[in-house]
């Protein structure tokens, strides 16, 4: 299993024209929590792998995770979307993450891309509060 950190900009990222935030993933998380998600490449993801969102403002902080469920997969009908990946929201881990978040400080994140590994020292707090 492998550990990403997704990087939101709810300033940026929409989601059916809503903002990409933490309050749209907490409320997804309990009514909608399948999710198909953008990523400029394709990565090494497979099903069962975990997605930190870590969400740029307006704290920088990981307040969300989900269960990757499938490899992501080329989208040739949108030219603006490069691959996909098929993830599900974990609601009551994303209820704890959204009460106390991981901050940047606390996972050693210096430049951030839009998909990264999670540090191996990062990984403990973050299963720690969400309560994995």
């Amino acid at each position: 299993m492998t550990d990403w950190i997704y990087i939101l900009n709810p300033h940026r990222d929409t989601l059916d024209s809503e903002p990409f935030g933490k309050e749209t993933v907490r409320r997804l998380a309990e009514e909608e929590p399948e999710l198909e998600l953008w990523l400029g490449r394709r990565n090494r993801m497979r099903p069962g792998d975990r997605l930190w969102f870590f969400f740029t403002s307006p704290d920088a902080a990981v307040a969300a995770v989900a269960e990757v469920d499938e490899e992501p997969w080329e989208e040739p009908d949108d030219p603006d979307v490069t691959y996909l990946v098929a993830a599900t929201l974990l609601p009551e881990a994303t209820k704890a993450l959204y009460r106390d978040p991981v901050s940047r400080e606390e996972l050693g994140l210096g430049q951030v891309r839009s998909v990264q590994k999670v540090k191996p020292e990062a990984l403990p707090v973050l299963l720690k509060r969400a309560g994995l």
